[in-house]
């Protein structure tokens, strides 16, 4: 079975190591730990792409090239049909998860986010799996604090992250890279139930 595995953010070096770009992060760490580096431009997919095996299981991991918006394009690239988006995995920032968490989900809406709304609506559907990696800082009770200003929330999830978060942000990208793996290796439910346990 061939996973797709697609890590959101934005291209170029501006946007290295900022909040947006997690999923793009963890999907580069993953690639790193199974020896899968060579990222090369696909053109037709407008796209950095590796290729290689995850678990024992054939995947191609996918850094779209394009502005967060319009990140569907380099999935549909990948992703022909409803039945082939079952194997796919996109990993991506979540305001509404506090830094430190993430949760697996799949099927769900793309809770406004718009780089998970560009890959809907290129491949038609919903159901396919998501690790969502929260970048909010935690408010009460460990929830994640939440930014009424438009202005505010772009400027925090553009933001490079803070001396302070980059351990607790390595540490969730080694998790979410873990949980992909497992979705690879071991299926939608093992990796569901990994990547939601605290």
């Amino acid at each position: 079975m061939a996973f797709v595995i697609v890590g959101l953010g934005n291209p170029g070096k501006e946007y290295e190591k900022t909040r947006h770009n997690a999923g793009r992060s963890a999907t580069e760490l993953l690639a790193k730990q199974e020896g899968l580096d060579g990222f090369a431009f696909n053109r037709a997919a407008n796209a950095l792409v590796a290729k290689g095996a995850i678990g024992g299981e054939s995947a191609t991991l996918v850094l779209p090239e394009t502005m967060m918006n319009r990140s569907g394009k380099a999935v549909g690239a990948f992703v022909k049909s409803p039945k082939a988006a079952k194997n796919l995995l996109v990993i991506h920032d979540d305001l509404d998860l506090p830094l430190g968490t993430i949760k697996m989900v799949f099927g769900r809406g793309s809770g406004g986010h718009k780089g998970v709304e560009s890959v809907m609506r290129s491949i038609k559907t919903k159901d396919f799996a998501r690790i969502r990696i929260g970048v909010a800082p935690a408010g009460k009770k460990n929830q994640a604090k939440k930014l009424k200003d438009e202005e505010k929330v772009m400027k925090l999830v553009i933001g490079k992250w803070k001396p302070a978060e980059e351990a607790a942000a390595k540490k969730v990208f080694k998790k979410a890279a873990e949980a992909a793996r497992r979705f690879a290796k071991d299926g939608k439910d093992a990796a569901t139930q990994f990547a939601n346990t605290r």
